[in-house]
């Protein structure tokens, strides 16, 4: 018998698994698929560098750099690149950047705001307009749960909504933001709100104190930009104060990051090809029956790294209504499509880390990378490697169709914004079916009910990007957090 059994091998459950190991704990981690890592996957492909999941990762946030001290491979991170930190908004077929200052869905700097081409100039009045724009009161905001586009249309307007926020949340959550809680996603706006009376406001007041991320993202919980178009400072992190720039990568990919974890854990504990089939807790024995493939394991305590249809599914039977509040949380599909092509063959600067698309320009794509731009070695000289990103709750139609048809939409839109000519050097598509919980209005009562339901579960804990953030970092902090309750109990 196992003290503890980790239910899949994503970054959340190994991490979960290092902070076992590192209590000299032992413990069986079953990854039902052929591979670990979850959505994060780096492969490498005649000189090019791919991510199939997320690139990067806030570096303001320290679970990566502190496990990449633990694992010896701090000296593998990498920055992006200072001389392009600026990204694009789609409009009117054209590629319009981002002004300075602006913080993912209001400007903190209204002249360089004004000067830019994101927005019409009625669009520009109305979003500046906000400052003046009566507050909610605290009781307000305590008691209710504001979609992000009943919050952006409010302060800021339709067009700011359509043209701006949609196209940024995407980006993020890949969400609807008519169904999008704010309360949970980006709650300091609100906090601007109440505070300073306007968002605007609040936001010149404290511009150092708030994280500006937003968008350029793989949808899949990749944290990344669409900030200030200057050099962001560099933020402090981990313990030995080495400061880094605001997103950070491995030289190598992110699969460094999983293969170093992979490594440090015994061979013996860590199982592929897993598949739990059914989960029951014996309350006469105190202990944990897990169906594996045609065996059964016994354990003390049980981490369910997994999405929340699959650990309802397990604890459908004994807990139901748990299960039930799990089967409630809503996923998005995404597919990451990467391109390769000679840098003759575009014509565009790319100078800047990428693009996202408002679902009012009817296309494709929702975003793009400019992984060769962005990080160091992720193409051959004189060559240039896009990262295309499709589906997402609001064009689920795009998630299904097959890959050629993917392909030849994402280039497509390609073609016509960035002025492609010729066919890629190859291209490749990775679909990740349901991997993006949604964080809708509820969103944070919900999470307290489950929280609650489980503390009734004996040694029962869930490592999940569903509740508390979706990034890399996030789902590191989840999988530790889990591991060390459970030492705790």
């Amino acid at each position: 018998m196992s003290k503890f059994v980790i239910i899949g091998g994503g970054i959340s459950g190994l991490s979960a698994a290092h902070r076992l190991r590192e209590a000299g704990e032992d413990f069986v981690l079953l990854e039902a698929s052929n591979r670990f890592g979850g959505v994060i996957r780096s492969i490498k492909k005649d000189g090019f560098l791919l991510e199939s999941g997320a690139d990067s990762f806030l570096s303001e946030k320290p679970q990566v750099v502190d496990l990449a001290r633990k694992l010896n491979i701090e000296n593998e991170l990498i920055e992006t690149n200072d001389d392009f930190r600026r990204s694009f908004l789609v409009r009117e077929n054209k590629l319009r950047a981002v002004p300075e200052g602006f913080r993912l869905i209001a400007p903190s700097n209204l002249e360089t705001f004004f000067a830019s081409e994101i927005v019409s100039e009625s669009g520009k009045t109305q979003i500046a307009n906000e400052q003046f724009l009566p507050a909610q009161t605290i009781e307000n905001i305590a008691k209710s749960d504001e979609s992000l586009a009943d919050f952006v249309r409010r302060r800021f307007g339709q067009e700011a909504l359509e043209r701006i926020a949609q196209p940024m949340f995407a980006g993020i959550y890949t969400a609807n933001p008519e169904k999008l809680s704010v309360k949970a996603t980006q709650p300091k706006f609100l906090e601007l709100e109440q505070k300073f009376g306007s968002v605007i406001a609040g936001l010149q007041q404290t511009t150092a104190q708030i994280n500006p991320i937003t968008a350029i993202n793989s949808a899949i919980g990749e944290e990344t930009e669409m900030q200030s178009q200057v050099p962001s400072p560099k933020s402090q992190v981990g313990t030995s104060g080495a400061r880094y720039s605001l997103f950070l990568s491995f030289r190598n990919g992110m699969q460094t990051l999983l293969d170093a974890l992979v490594e440090s854990l015994p061979s013996d504990s860590i199982r592929l090809n897993a598949k739990v089939r059914s989960l029951r807790f014996d309350g006469s024995r105190k202990v944990w029956q897990i169906v594996v493939n045609d065996e059964v394991i016994e354990a003390d305590k049980i981490i369910l790294a997994v999405s929340t249809f699959v650990s309802a599914q397990l604890l459908q039977n004994q807990f139901p209504d748990i299960a039930n509040e799990l089967n409630s949380i809503e996923y998005a599909s995404t597919a990451t499509v990467n391109f390769a092509f000679r840098r003759e063959q575009i014509k565009h600067k790319l100078d800047g880390f990428g693009f996202v698309v408002p679902f009012v320009e009817k296309r494709t794509l929702m975003a793009c990378t400019f992984s060769s731009v962005k990080f160091p070695e992720r193409a051959p000289e004189n060559h240039a490697l896009l990262r295309a990103f499709v589906g997402g709750v609001m064009q689920p139609e795009t998630f299904a169709l097959n890959e050629d048809a993917m392909i030849n939409g994402a280039l497509q839109d390609l073609r016509e914004l960035l002025g492609i000519e010729g066919e890629p050097i190859f291209s490749t598509v990775e679909k990740w079916a349901d991997s993006m919980p949604q964080y809708n209005v509820g969103h944070l009562d919900k999470a307290s009910r489950i929280n609650d339901l489980l503390m009734k579960i004996p040694n029962l804990r869930l490592a999940t990007n569903a509740f508390d953030g979706v990034g890399v970092p996030d789902c590191i902090r989840h999988g530790i957090t889990a591991a060390e309750e459970l030492l705790n109990n």
